[in-house]
């Protein structure tokens, strides 16, 4: 998550507003006749017997999301950290770690059956890049985006800041294709550059979307520290259908949730919400201390930070809260599920 500044001056905080409700991202499962319509046997009939009506069969429910395996999600961020120890202790924007943490994530993708592209972009004299990747198939004209920042500060490796969302994005992006998804809507999944310095590679890629693009996403959803050490359970309210996707995962686990306001304008849904697009994600929690009152519902250490290594070398695989990391992985995999298997009416 980006700072409150950046090198070239603050970043500015977009007004929130709610949107209206969007027809085409109702939260609840699409439903689809399942199997054939068999007749049922009807023996001859004798005077006056009455005929049985045929069967009429069952509605199935879509496609239910699998449980993501936090062990491959901590695997990615083991490789993101060794990654950032080979190059010189950071993943950040213009520097080899960066171009390398994208390589990796790219390969996973590519040998998964995903089309992907990297798309270069420059600032401060260095090009960087976004990683985009779709799943084949769904409707075109309704897309949901899952996305989140690949780039750490170069203070440090930034494994939770944000190799989580990263990883939980990938690990879901790969659930997918294990599971050989048939979305009714079309699946793509993003990995931003520059972040750190001010949602650049998000606002870049915002930018170049034609008017025509940009009404075909039907929700973009953003994953920025999910695995923060000692975790809260925050989601995004800046449109009431996503939000909606995530606290009734939360709430059926007994999870409570708060709306999150820290990262207000500090990650890259911002570009997005700026386009008109509908926004949701979910956040763990950085500098921000952590209230009695929160330590009492979630657990884990009142007066100190969710996250004591925001920004800091520290900020190592060892900075990471498997329960929390695990449960917000099982939550993006549910809206894309959700969201994605909801036919177009």
């Amino acid at each position: 998550m980006s700072s409150l500044s950046h090198p070239t001056g603050p970043v500015e905080q977009p007004v929130r507003k709610r949107r209206p409700r969007r027809a085409a991202l109702a939260a609840g499962a699409a439903f689809a006749l399942g199997g054939a319509v068999f007749a049922s046997a009807v023996a001859p009939a004798s005077a006056g017997a009455r005929t049985a009506p045929p069967s009429v069969p069952p509605k199935s429910a879509a496609p239910k999301a699998p449980n993501i395996p936090v062990a491959n999600v901590k695997a990615h961020l083991r490789k993101l950290q060794s990654i950032a120890n080979a190059n010189g202790g950071n993943r950040a924007h213009g520097r080899p770690g960066y171009k390398a943490s994208a390589a990796y994530i790219k390969g996973k993708l590519d040998a998964a059956g995903f089309t992907t592209r990297l798309s270069p972009f420059t600032y401060n004299g260095v090009t960087g890049w976004n990683l985009i990747a779709d799943w084949p198939g769904g409707d075109t004209r309704h897309v949901i985006m899952a996305g989140s920042h690949l780039d750490s500060v170069r203070n440090g490796p930034g494994i939770n800041d944000n190799g989580s969302g990263s990883a939980g994005v990938l690990e879901v992006a790969l659930a997918v294709s294990r599971a050989k998804l048939h979305p009714a809507k079309h699946l793509r999944f993003g990995w931003w550059g520059a972040e750190e310095l001010g949602m650049v590679g998000s606002k870049n890629y915002v930018d170049n979307l034609s008017q025509s693009a940009r009404s075909k996403i039907d929700g973009y959803l953003n994953f920025d520290m999910i695995g923060s050490p000692n975790p809260g359970y925050f989601v995004y309210d800046n449109d009431p259908e996503l939000e909606s996707v995530f606290t009734k995962w939360f709430k059926a686990k007994g999870i409570p949730t708060e709306i999150e306001t820290e990262g207000d304008g500090r990650s890259d849904h911002a570009p997005f919400e700026a386009a008109g697009i509908p926004v949701g994600g979910l956040y763990s929690g950085g500098e921000t201390p952590k209230s009695p009152e929160q330590a009492r519902k979630w657990g884990g250490e009142a007066a100190k930070a969710f996250d004591p290594c925001y920004h800091r070398s520290c900020d190592t695989s060892s900075n990471i809260g498997a329960k929390g990391l695990d449960n917000n992985a099982d939550a993006i995999a549910h809206a894309i599920w959700t969201l994605g298997t909801t036919k177009v009416e």
